[in-house]
C-alpha cells in the first residue's frame, strides 16, 4: 500500500466510517512508519476518534484498509503489541494501583516476577512511585492520566495510541509526559499522538496529518507543509528611507515591524543567500545590524491556516 521503503506501524488506505447518513471518515489514507512520533489533528467532530477507535479495533470501518504493525487490526498477537490510552479512561476506582496494573498485565499475557517487574517500571516511568497502594479512586485527573499512560506501556509495546494524553495534567505533568515521549521515541517506540496541544505536537512529533470534515488535508513534516517565501527579521539601529529604499530592491517585500520601530519584516526567496545580501545592505546604509533571523512558523499557525483553507 505504501511506496516509502520505511516499514510501517499505521497503514490506512480508502479507509471510510458512515454512522446512519453521517460520514464521520471519509475516504483516507496515510501511513505511520516504525520509530516515528505521528500526530494526528484536527477540530472537534473532524473525525479523530473513529479513526483512533478503527486502528484499535474498537469500531468496524464500513470500507476500507487498515494494517497495524504489518497485519490486520483483528490480529490478535498484534493486539498485545500495542498499547493504547483513551482520552476518557474510565478505571475500577475501587482497585488499587498495583492491582489495576497487575489485571491488566494479566490480560496482556505478563505473570509472575516479570510482572511484578513491570509494574515498578512503568510507575516509576509515570512518576508514581510510591503510590502503589493507593486507591484510584482517590487519585486526581492528573494523576489518573499518569496510570492509563502507565498500563499503556506495560506490555512494552511496539506502538503506543495515545489520545489527548495530557488532558487534565498541569505545567509540571505537561512537561514529564512531554520528556517521557521523547524518551520512548528515542528507544524507538511508535507514537501515535492525538492531540489538541499543538506546542507538545510539535516537539514530540516527527511527522503529522491534519484531518477536518473527515478528510485529511495535510500530511507531513510540520516545517515542509508550509509553502511560499521566508520572512527575515532585520533589526538595525535606526530604520530610514534609504534602507528601505535598498531592501526592497533585493526582496520580494518590506514592511515596517508595527511591534517594534527598529525591525524590518523582508520577504525572501532563498534565506541563505538573501541573509547575505540584507547584511551588505544594512552595512552599505551605513546601520548597525543587531539581528537577522528568519521568523518561523508554529504548528498552530500551520494547523489554523489549513483548516481556514488558507493553504492548499
Amino acid at each position: 500500500m505504501n511506496g516509502d521503503l520505511r516499514e510501517c506501524a499505521v497503514e490506512v488506505e480508502g479507509l471510510t466510517k458512515i454512522y446512519d447518513s453521517l460520514v464521520a471518515v471519509d475516504d483516507i489514507s496515510f501511513a505511520m512508519y516504525r520509530g516515528e512520533a505521528f500526530g494526528f489533528l484536527g477540530p472537534n467532530g473532524a473525525g479523530k476518534s473513529t479513526v483512533v477507535k478503527i486502528l484499535t479495533g474498537l469500531v468496524a470501518p464500513t470500507r476500507g484498509e487498515v494494517r497495524v504493525l504489518g497485519n490486520p487490526v483483528s490480529h490478535l498477537e498484534t493486539r498485545r503489541r500495542v498499547g493504547y490510552l483513551p482520552e476518557l479512561p474510565t478505571f475500577h476506582r475501587w482497585l488499587r494501583a498495583k492491582e489495576f496494573l497487575d489485571f491488566h498485565g494479566r490480560l496482556y499475557g505478563l505473570r509472575g516476577l516479570l510482572l511484578e517487574k513491570r509494574i515498578k517500571e512503568v510507575l516509576a516511568e509515570v512518576g508514581l512511585t510510591g503510590r502503589e497502594n493507593q486507591k484510584l479512586g482517590t487519585f486526581s485527573k492528573g494523576m489518573l492520566q499518569r496510570i492509563g499512560l502507565a498500563q499503556a506501556l506495560l506490555n512494552r509495546p511496539d506502538l503506543v495510541i495515545l489520545d489527548e494524553l495530557v488532558s487534565g495534567l498541569d505545567p509540571v505533568g505537561v512537561r514529564d509526559m512531554r520528556e517521557l515521549l521523547r524518551h520512548l521515541k528515542m528507544e524507538g517506540m511508535s507514537i501515535f499522538l492525538n492531540s489538541h496541544q499543538l506546542a507538545d505536537v510539535e516537539v514530540i512529533c516527527d511527522r503529522v496529518a491534519i484531518i477536518n470534515q473527515g478528510r485529511i488535508l495535510k500530511v507531513g513534516a510540520p516545517a515542509a507543509l508550509f509553502k511560499g517565501p521566508t520572512v527575515l527579521e532585520v533589526r538595525v539601529d535606526q530604520v530610514n528611507a534609504e534602507l528601505l529604499h535598498y531592501l526592497d530592491s533585493i526582496a520580494l517585500s518590506v514592511k515596517r515591524d508595527e511591534c517594534d520601530p527598529n525591525s524590518v519584516l523582508v520577504e525572501v526567496q532563498d534565506e541563505k543567500e538573501a541573509a547575505a545580501n540584507v547584511a551588505s545592505v544594512v552595512h552599505a546604509c551605513g546601520r548597525s545590524l543587531y539581528s537577522l533571523a528568519p521568523l518561523r512558523h508554529s504548528l498552530e499557525q500551520l494547523f489554523l491556516q489549513i483548516i481556514d483553507g488558507s493553504i492548499d
